[in-house]
């Protein structure tokens, strides 16, 4: 038993290796090791004040996410994929500015590992796309990817997904068309709509059923906003959605467009 032990406490004390990040962003892939990162002549100490997944104050070297990201234009999508397949898709335009709030892929030095997001759990690294003063532009938690190993440039949802699409013929001032594009900003990460979408979490909002045709509008409200109020689940992975990141009226369009594409299915 002391032969284990010391043997787990020796691999715990041993370095990380050095990760490699993979862009796909044109024609050829390129690869970046956490040492070439560490040592970019742009990487800098940073300091968050309030950290997305460590909910305290946290300092990273880390890279202007802008420097990395060559031809790339504000009306690219993004898509950052994490060790464990999760997929974040985000506009490219927010991660190309340069302020006030800007984006930064925060790194983890093998010599000097960050800390566990929780008991058993690892720590946000090899990169991490963090940000200065997020609340400057409404820098929501999905935007902030951790343990990402791709960042990849995507045609726009409506190119690839047209299952997503609401109806045409509706006005460009509709309720569900906000709701449409705080989907692809909240929703369509961890879900799926109508078969379409790259997630592989959560189950299909649309398929076989729409969540507004089996929830009673107040519950539904009350899921989104904490869904272990609702149903307790220990393993649940769905985070809650508190007014300060999706507001009321946000939650409407949102709603909005759900219950459309309820009436939209293939």
């Amino acid at each position: 038993m002391r032969v284990c032990l010391a043997l787990l406490a020796l691999l715990l004390s041993l370095p990380l290796k050095a990760a490699q990040l993979h862009l796909e962003l044109g024609d050829t892939p390129r690869q970046l090791s956490s040492r070439d990162l560490l040592d970019h002549p742009k990487a800098q100490d940073i300091s968050i004040e309030q950290d997305v997944s460590y909910k305290r104050p946290m300092h990273y070297r880390a890279v202007p996410l802008a420097a990395l990201l060559d031809g790339v234009s504000d009306n690219d999508h993004l898509q950052a994929v994490a060790l464990d397949g999760f997929a974040a898709e985000m506009p490219a335009g927010p991660l190309l500015q340069h302020g006030p709030a800007q984006a930064w892929l925060a790194v983890e030095d093998p010599a000097a590992p960050w800390p566990a997001l929780g008991d058993g759990k690892p720590s946000a690294g090899p990169f991490y796309l963090v940000w200065t003063q997020p609340q400057a532009s409404g820098i929501r938690p999905e935007q902030w990817p951790f343990q990402i190993t791709t960042l990849r440039r995507l045609a726009p949802v409506e190119q690839r997904f047209p299952a997503l699409l609401p109806d045409p013929r509706l006005p460009a001032n509709d309720p569900v068309r906000e709701g449409f594009a705080l989907f692809q900003q909240n929703c369509l990460a961890c879900h799926r709509l109508n078969g379409a979408g790259d997630a592989q979490f959560g189950p299909d909002l649309n398929l076989p059923h729409n969540p507004t045709e089996y929830f009673q509008p107040a519950f539904l409200r009350q899921y989104i906003r904490d869904p272990q109020s609702l149903r307790h689940w220990p393993q649940a992975r769905m985070p809650g959605f508190a007014e300060n990141v999706l507001s009321d009226q946000a939650l409407d369009a949102l709603l909005a467009y759900l219950g459309h594409m309820a009436l939209r299915k293939p």
